[in-house]
């Protein structure tokens, strides 16, 4: 099954590139690597303000990072030239958490991304993965991610 297939079974449509926000690139290749830059949450098309083990749950700390790996995909599609086929496989993902100084399960939060990537990019999705606790994220954001891929 294509990675479109995929997409269009689990009813997601990707978004455009999204403008950086600041002094930086939404992605840069180097060889057959791809970098994008951090994604911060977003519901509605505004940012996912909120703080793990505050005043959001798990659940939807997961969620939010599920929203995020979309919109990492849509930036990667443009990367890839529009063919997220070209897709080699998911290298690595680093997940950032706006948590209390008592909440631990980053990791958790971090599986909305892990288990989307795995699921529209199948054995290539697998990847390796860091989730952090942070004490704050640019606008207030939940979550950010950033990606690093293999293009063929």
């Amino acid at each position: 099954m294509s990675v479109y297939d995929k997409l269009k079974e689990l009813n997601i449509t990707l978004p455009e590139v999204a403008l950086p926000a600041a002094a930086y690139l939404p992605y840069m290749q180097t060889g057959n690597l791809v970098f994008l830059s951090g994604h911060v949450a977003k519901k509605n098309g505004q940012p996912w303000v909120g703080k793990l083990g505050e005043n959001m749950s798990t659940e939807e700390g997961k969620q939010a990072a599920r929203a995020v790996a979309v919109d990492l995909m849509g930036t990667l599609q443009h990367a890839c030239g529009g063919d997220l086929n070209r897709v080699k496989r998911i290298v690595k993902v680093m997940s950032l958490v706006n948590s209390s100084t008592s909440y631990t399960e980053q990791h958790l939060v971090t599986n909305g991304c892990s288990e989307l990537l795995g699921e529209v990019f199948g054995e290539a999705g697998k990847h390796a993965r860091s989730a952090f606790g942070v004490a704050q994220i640019p606008l207030g954001c939940c979550v950010e991610i950033e990606l690093m891929a293999e293009l063929a």
